[in-house]
């Protein structure tokens, strides 16, 4: 059974990102787009996207539609030291969830 503090580090919501892909491009051009505009990928349709919680990418996994909207099916993810780690602006060392929660709860983090 997960400690206390462990319990309610676990409650507290993160941004989920999911990146299709990413391209640099001029400010000239970005300045030029239109709705409607297509801004070409340099990515294979079929790659798989990456999956980042707080910026910080934990995963990977592909796309599915569920019922009318998108999703995804993950094929890999980080540790659970790394998930947890990815709550917070710093990497951590390698500790326990509990001590690391307890950090986190404490502001140390």
């Amino acid at each position: 059974m997960p400690s206390e503090h462990v319990q309610r580090v676990l409650r507290l919501e993160v941004p989920v990102i999911v990146r299709l892909a990413e391209r640099p491009m001029d400010l000239s051009e970005v300045l030029r787009l239109v709705p409607g505009s297509i801004i070409e990928l340099h990515k294979p349709a079929d790659a798989e996207l990456d999956f980042f919680v707080n910026d910080r990418q934990i995963g990977n996994g592909s796309a599915v539609k569920v019922n009318e909207n998108f999703g995804i099916r993950l094929t890999f993810l980080g540790t659970p030291i790394e998930r947890l780690s990815a709550a917070t602006a710093a990497p951590m060392k390698q500790e326990s969830a509990d001590a690391l929660a307890e950090q986190l709860l404490a502001g140390q983090i």
